[in-house]
């Protein structure tokens, strides 16, 4: 890694991985040097889309490669565990795609290894790194509502998604929550924390993935948080956080807003809007940008993202799924 520029590797070819990667050709100080998939001809055409030097055909050439200053890692949850292990075990910095792992156990082992080679690990959570969620946050935490006292989200879509789609098989971590609940139930940890006490209902899938997932969360304060996701029913993706002095509403795309509205007892309703100098609200190089600042400053983790968040985060979809019955062939 030079001070001006932060050289990628990008492990997997799916849909994720070429937005992520369009985000860093976007950026000044990245360039993307590797790309790794299953299959050569992936990597390949990959490689020539986005003008990058190097395709592997494994994922183990991508992570003993040298020139590489941290690796993407893009491959459906059921692999996170292994891609990212083999990267951090090569001494490779790490950026796994959400939900960080199939569960907590995993999470723990993966935070572990980083510790103990002392390489930089974080989750993509971008709606952590977004510029008006990191507002919402410090207005929230400036007390500007007061005291939280409830928290709603929603992420659901339409579908349908055939039985073999990656939503809907649990040998890649399919379903609702870990694909699109991570976003609820990260949100509102970002608020308050990990929940004291954890309540879940879905439908579930004839072959065993959650379609749809309902969760009510509560704290020792008295807060609580009544969030949503389904893979059969296009939903708003709002999000509302309501205080004792007052409330924040995000009308649509709260993992990636445009807009949100402050309203507060006695005074007219306040809207804060996306800078246009930070880009379309999709973007992704907030999230790039956070990962490069944190290795220049030689940070193992991020302040926005930090592991034990994460961590906890991975708690908590453990116990919906318990709730819900919900368990990956992986798990025995």
């Amino acid at each position: 890694m030079t001070e001006q520029r932060v050289r990628w590797g990008v492990l997997a070819t799916g849909g994720i991985a070429a937005a992520f990667t369009a985000a860093l050709v976007d950026l000044p100080d990245a360039e993307v040097v590797a790309v790794a998939s299953r299959t050569e001809s992936s990597a390949k055409a990959f490689a020539e889309r986005f003008g990058i030097e190097r395709a592997y055909g494994d994922w183990d050439a991508l992570a003993q490669d040298a020139d590489v200053d941290i690796v993407y890692v893009a491959t459906p949850h059921s692999a996170h565990r292994t891609a990212a292990g083999l990267c951090l075990e090569a001494g490779r910095n790490v950026l796994v795609e959400k939900a960080f792992t199939l569960n907590s156990r995993e999470a723990t082992e993966l935070v572990a290894l980083a510790g103990e080679r002392g390489g930089f690990l974080m989750e993509a959570m971008w709606m952590y790194c977004n510029p008006l969620v990191r507002r919402l946050k410090a207005l929230v935490d400036d007390g500007a509502i007061g005291e939280v006292r409830t928290v709603q989200a929603d992420f659901g879509l339409a579908g349908p998604f055939p039985p073999a789609h990656r939503l809907r098989d649990p040998a890649q971590g399919g379903g609702a929550l870990l694909d699109l609940g991570v976003y609820p139930v990260s949100f509102a940890h970002l608020l308050l924390g990990e929940p004291a006490d954890i309540k879940a209902s879905a439908v579930l899938s004839p072959e065993g993935a959650d379609l749809q997932t309902a969760a009510l969360f509560s704290w020792d304060s008295g807060a609580l948080a009544a969030l949503h996701c389904s893979i059969v029913g296009g939903t708003g993706t709002s999000a509302s956080v309501t205080g004792s002095l007052g409330r924040i509403d995000i009308p649509d795309g709260f993992f990636h807003p445009e807009r949100f509205v402050l309203h507060r007892d006695g005074r007219d309703p306040e809207e804060f809007v996306l800078d246009p100098a930070d880009g379309p609200r999709n973007t992704l190089r907030h999230e790039a940008a956070e990962v490069m600042r944190a290795l220049r400053a030689g940070e193992t983790e991020s302040p926005l993202v930090p592991l034990e968040g994460t961590l906890a985060v991975m708690r908590t979809l453990d116990a919906v799924r318990e709730r819900i019955g919900v368990r990956y062939p992986q798990e025995g």
